[in-house]
């Protein structure tokens, strides 16, 4: 089945503004004024969805749907912020137990937010069943049938994050339609851009796996331990992207990628990461006073991790890529990707990025790496892949 890239577009826009309803239902009902900050879309396995839902508790409601899409959609809060929700929904009256109550209500009143979308888009109705409220452990607050859909195809994986503007609170959310429905509301057009679902499958394998190669590699150059905390190839607005990292200042390296498909590569760290991180590849340590020091360790460890997945990249979609030298940026994150949106076409506003976090030595710092290919030869070499069987 071939994915319309103009459908996913429009699909990963519904659900941001179902998101964008979800945060005013939530400021409602918790008192707390809440902002939608990031949607995207990941199309993943069940060994990713492993990693994401771990053995902790998790909260979730899960609804069934008919009509114009069918199948069991499920709303999913990570721990912590079904934690702090309930503490707040019980400071304002609230039951002491949400089971059933005023939780599965929150989550029915998000789940219609992207649900009232998705039917206005396809002109039919959507019928949704009660929602059931549910608490269990890592992947056992998913439906069974998208347990099986992983396992086999993979599953589209919607993440939102809202955002309390005065508090300290984030509410991360997942919606996971069900596998073969949704394709069916993808299907492409034959004169339209698109890329088949099963290979994108293969690329997400490829974005793991080189994730932990970089992870190695910069444990190798630092002497500090690294660990692979998000690697996912997702469909994101720049727009969000640029949200995601927001307004805090980076020091960055970005390689520019020719070949097959081109696009850019980032590499992102904090101040305080770059340097710790660059100490640690000194013998000497950093001199204060000599900002040259970080500056070129921090390109050396960026090429080497950069040539590390695109020769895997390149491997994986058989076709030859090249980076250019290291282009140094201490910037805000925000100007960092409106500036490589600018570089690419001027008609992308979404992109196809693999997003890794690696946290060094105990989370003492952490690394952000962006692919942002072309969105367009991408999926002409996703799609010149030869069928794995």
């Amino acid at each position: 089945m071939r994915i319309a890239i103009n459908q996913l577009e429009e699909y990963n826009y519904l659900a941001s503004r179902g998101a964008k309803q979800a945060a005013r239902a939530l400021s409602q009902m918790t008192g707390i004024k809440m902002r939608h900050e990031v949607t995207g879309v990941s199309l993943v396995s069940d060994e990713a969805l492993a990693d994401i839902f771990t053995g902790q508790k998790y909260v979730g409601v899960q609804v069934g749907l008919s009509g114009g899409i069918a199948g069991e959609t499920v709303l999913i809060f990570d721990p912590n912020s079904a934690g702090r929700l309930r503490k707040r929904l019980q400071s304002r009256g609230g039951e002491s137990t949400l089971a059933g109550g005023a939780f599965a209500e929150l989550g029915n009143i998000m789940i219609g937010g992207f649900i009232d979308g998705w039917a206005d888009h396809l002109g039919t109705e959507v019928d949704m069943t009660p929602p059931t409220y549910i608490e269990a452990a890592g992947t056992r607050i998913l439906p069974p049938i998208t347990r099986r859909d992983a396992e086999e195809y993979g599953v589209f994986l919607f993440e939102s994050r809202l955002q309390a503007v005065n508090h300290d609170l984030s509410v991360p959310i997942y919606l996971i339609p069900e596998y073969s429905e949704f394709v069916k509301l993808l299907r492409a057009q034959p004169s339209g851009l698109a890329v088949p679902a099963e290979k994108l499958t293969v690329f997400n394998g490829f974005a793991d796996q080189s994730a932990r190669r970089a992870s190695q590699q910069i444990s190798q150059l630092t002497g500090l331990r690294t660990d692979v905390t998000v690697s996912q190839l997702r469909f994101i607005s720049f727009s969000d992207i640029s949200s995601e990292v927001g307004t805090n200042e980076y020091v960055s390296v970005v390689f520019e990628l020719t070949g097959r498909p081109s696009g850019y590569f980032v590499v992102m760290f904090s101040e305080d990461s770059a340097s710790r991180v660059a100490s640690a590849m000194l013998p000497g340590g950093v001199d204060p006073d000599n900002g040259g020091m970080m500056q070129e360790a921090i390109k050396e460890l960026g090429n080497i991790v950069t040539s590390g997945f695109i020769d895997g990249w390149a491997n994986t979609l058989q076709s030859s890529i090249e980076h250019s030298p290291p282009e140094y940026i201490e910037d805000s994150g925000s100007n960092i990707i409106e500036t490589v949106q600018r570089r690419l076409s001027d008609q992308q506003e979404y992109a196809f990025t693999i997003d890794t976090t690696i946290t060094i030595d105990n989370r003492q710092a952490e690394v952000q790496l962006y692919v942002l290919p072309d969105t367009r030869e991408l999926a002409e070499a996703l799609s010149a892949l030869p069928v794995q069987e």
